[in-house]
């Protein structure tokens, strides 16, 4: 196939267009660059079935050509992460709408599948546990940013169901669930790679509110290989997903088990809500998904466990600390 992913240069996008090519697909990626990284996808820029793009989803202009000539988009560029929403909220806001509303457009004309990343935030403050597709979604005040997030990546979700009820585009939407490891960064607030460098670095692991909230973590291989087996299922059409693990941990167990595994002689350190966001921040306390809709429709299973997640991103941090060592002294 020719495929398109939005926001290749991203962690999950990058890995995406690894398994993609690794499968033999044509590989067209558009990146602004503002949260992915040149470096993630520099090792695929020799492969003549790759070719990258400098630009925007929001550049219809610099879109148009892409999606025409394409025959599945994987979009996946947006604005992520806790800390980048509360931030820079416009930006993160009319990214993630406006950008999917122009890529919907542009498939749609085309009549080009796509495949679209929504996020385990559209559940909000549910407490049905574990969160199943078709259960409610309970988003919290307007006056807190911590939602703007899950509101616009709720509504990527209903305006896509819309272009494929009423104008047949034959889309999928997948729920990511805490997706780590190789590539990720801790810049935006993600946890795994967080832990690990301080960690490794001897430093305190911080752990923000009581570290008895929970979360399961899948790695990124298994969540490509998933998105990738979607992609090809004309059952997934016009469906919702969640794609992750359902193992579940508290924050502060984790910070513990990164210690250990890294030999570490950290201590974990409790952070107030109060001092590490603004003033009425609000947090999932629980955050587990039903699984069962995507084994019946890909057999996905996670390989992956945790011991082997925290490991993958251990030697990942330690071979880049290498490299940047190597090339200062050389």
């Amino acid at each position: 196939m020719r495929v398109l992913v939005t926001g290749g240069a991203g962690f999950i996008g990058s890995h995406l267009c690894d398994h993609l090519l690794a499968e033999n697909h044509v590989v067209s990626v558009i990146d602004n660059l503002s949260t992915g990284r040149l470096e993630n996808i520099e090792h695929l820029i020799p492969n003549p079935a790759f070719r990258f793009e400098v630009g925007s989803i929001l550049d219809k202009k610099a879109l148009t050509p892409l999606i025409q000539e394409t025959d599945v988009v994987f979009h996946l560029a947006a604005a992520v992460g806790v800390q980048l929403i509360l931030e820079d909220p416009v930006r993160s806001i009319e990214t993630n709408i406006r950008g999917t509303e122009i890529v919907l457009d542009l498939a749609a004309r085309s009549g080009t599948r796509v495949l679209l990343a929504s996020t385990s935030e559209v559940y909000g403050k549910s407490k049905k546990i574990p969160f199943s597709e078709e259960d409610d979604l309970v988003l919290g005040s307007t006056n807190l940013g911590r939602w703007s997030y899950a509101c616009s990546k709720a509504l990527d979700e209903f305006l896509a169901l819309a272009y494929w009820k009423e104008k047949g585009l034959p889309v999928t939407i997948f729920r990511l669930f805490n997706t780590v490891g190789p590539r990720q960064v801790g810049r935006y607030g993600m946890v795994l790679p967080r832990f690990v460098a301080w960690a490794l670095a001897g430093k305190p692991v911080k752990v923000f509110g009581d570290g008895e909230q929970s979360r399961c973590f899948c790695h990124v291989d298994d969540v490509v290989k998933c998105i990738n087996r979607l992609s090809t299922s004309t059952q997934a059409i016009g469906q919702v997903y969640n794609i992750g693990s359902n193992q579940e941990i508290s924050v502060a167990a984790l910070a513990k088990r990164v210690i250990e595994l890294t030999n570490s002689a950290s201590t974990v350190q409790l952070i107030p809500y109060e001092e590490a966001y603004p003033a009425g921040f609000e947090d999932m306390r629980r955050r587990i998904p039903d699984i069962k809709k995507i084994q019946k429709t890909t057999d996905f299973t996670p390989r992956y466990d945790l011991d082997r997640i925290i490991l993958s991103i251990v030697d990942y941090q330690q071979q880049q600390a290498s490299t940047c060592s190597t090339s200062k002294t050389g």
